[in-house]
């Protein structure tokens, strides 16, 4: 079973930063897109970041110059570095990745489970 776990999330201060990183289980062939999502409270889920290679990458107009979206695929990790956070940035954060799983050679759409980020005025 293909799966992704986050970690890095955390509380901080207006103006601080933060490094969230996803990584996908080791069973994988091939990592396509791995992205990142967002979910403030009573909003829909939006996109954030996403990667499709070292040259390849694009960012929400809201992140753009104050977020760096990176990967190593040797790793089968993908890293979103949160510079100069705001209020408005706090939200539960989720990896998203089309993965080819290394068993059946199938690609599914997964999501990871979450991680909270708080940022305080």
């Amino acid at each position: 079973q293909v799966q992704l776990e986050e970690s890095g999330g955390g509380l901080v201060q207006s103006g601080g930063s933060l490094r969230l990183s996803c990584v996908a289980s080791a069973n994988i062939f091939s990592i396509n897109t791995m992205d990142w999502y967002r979910q403030a409270p009573g909003k829909g889920r939006e996109f954030v970041a996403g990667i499709r290679s070292v040259s390849n990458t694009n960012y929400a107009g809201s992140v753009q110059d104050r977020f760096i979206i990176s990967r190593d695929d040797a790793k089968n990790t993908v890293s979103l570095q949160m510079n100069s956070l705001k209020p408005d940035d706090s939200a539960i954060y989720y990896c998203y990745a089309v993965l080819q799983d290394k068993a059946t050679m199938r690609y599914w759409n997964v999501w990871g489970q979450g991680t909270q980020v708080t940022v305080s005025s």
